[in-house]
């Protein structure tokens, strides 16, 4: 059995220090521990990666704390399962949890639940700023098409591209288009 360690940050400007040195005291080696220093919404973790490759059935993989695996719950959830599908174990040291053994089983369904619930409060949450917005007259979906002809139209009574952009609520760069479009037909 190895032992391996894993520290992340959301940001640039917070220090792995504290978490390093957790994973020193509780026993891991310095070369064997990975780190990464990502944006929040970063999928982008060379240190997991490197991490995902080295580690072989019997291991172990020590966390400081339970947040510090994944981004959210569902990517810690997905973590712990390619873990265990490896039969690697995760052990989280201020939480006091591991997944190994029966009881680490029981671990992964609970947090597996609250990824659930977790996802339908974001869906929740998504929809009712969707309403909000819709009330307060913001538009969702791709922009209506424009009318060539209307464009056309308007351009033969002699109104000016500037004026035909404001009319129809478009970029002039879009009636420009739709002119020379219809010059090299």
């Amino acid at each position: 059995m190895r032992i391996f360690g894993y520290a992340r940050v959301s940001t640039s400007q917070q220090s792995l220090d504290i978490q390093i040195r957790a994973l020193k005291d509780a026993g891991v080696k310095a070369n064997r521990i990975f780190t990464d220093k990502a944006s929040g919404s970063s999928t982008d973790r060379e240190g997991l990666d490197l991490l995902r490759m080295k580690v072989e059935e019997g291991d172990v993989i020590l966390v400081k704390k339970l947040d510090r695996l994944g981004r959210d719950t569902a990517d810690m959830i997905q973590l712990i399962k390619e873990f265990d599908a490896q039969g690697v174990a995760v052990r989280f040291i201020d939480d006091g949890i591991s997944t190994d053994g029966d009881m680490g089983q029981m671990v992964v369904t609970i947090l597996s639940a609250v990824a659930q619930a977790e996802r339908r409060r974001i869906l929740e949450r998504t929809n009712e700023g969707r309403q909000e917005a819709k009330l307060k007259g913001i538009k969702f979906g791709r922009r209506r098409t424009v009318d060539r002809n209307v464009v056309l139209t308007l351009h033969q009574k002699g109104t000016g591209a500037t004026e035909i952009a404001h009319q129809l609520s478009i970029a002039r760069s879009t009636v420009y288009k739709i002119l020379e479009d219809e010059r090299a037909s």
